[in-house]
């Protein structure tokens, strides 16, 4: 008789949630530098930066601006408020837009990638699997 080969265990579940941040910033110069900051500060796992154009009211004008860029910073729970501030006290607007995006679902190897890309430097690791589920 052949024994069933036991069931590998599920690795524990991360104890961090997925976080989308976004903000526009007025040319890809201050939105790349944010981005490089961010990401090397291990705030951000990764910034898409791309260019828009953006109406607004802005000192009781109306402004079309067509040269403006959002930065879209891809982020965990346990990070996103430090990103936050970090955006606020270095964004180059008086106003800046600082908007937190609810993720409802994200598919697991990404998470895995997201969560080891932002690991604040006191966070435990956990350990792989042997199965590619570890960070």
């Amino acid at each position: 008789m052949v024994a069933e080969a036991e069931a590998a265990p599920s690795p524990p579940p991360l104890a961090t949630e997925p976080a989308i941040i976004v903000s526009t910033y007025p040319d890809k110069a201050a939105a790349s530098g944010a981005a490089a900051d961010l990401v090397g500060a291990g705030l951000a796992a990764c910034v898409n930066i791309s260019e828009i154009s953006s109406f607004y009211s802005w000192g009781g004008k109306m402004v079309e601006d067509e040269s403006e860029h959002i930065a879209i910073f891809k982020t965990t729970s346990d990070r996103k408020e430090e990103l936050k501030e970090r955006i606020g006290t270095t964004h180059p607007y008086d106003v800046p837009e600082i908007a937190e995006i609810a993720v409802s679902g994200i598919n697991g190897p990404y998470m895995r990638w997201l969560a080891a890309s932002t690991r604040s430097p006191t966070a435990p690791t956990a350990p792989d699997d042997g199965r590619g589920n570890g960070p």
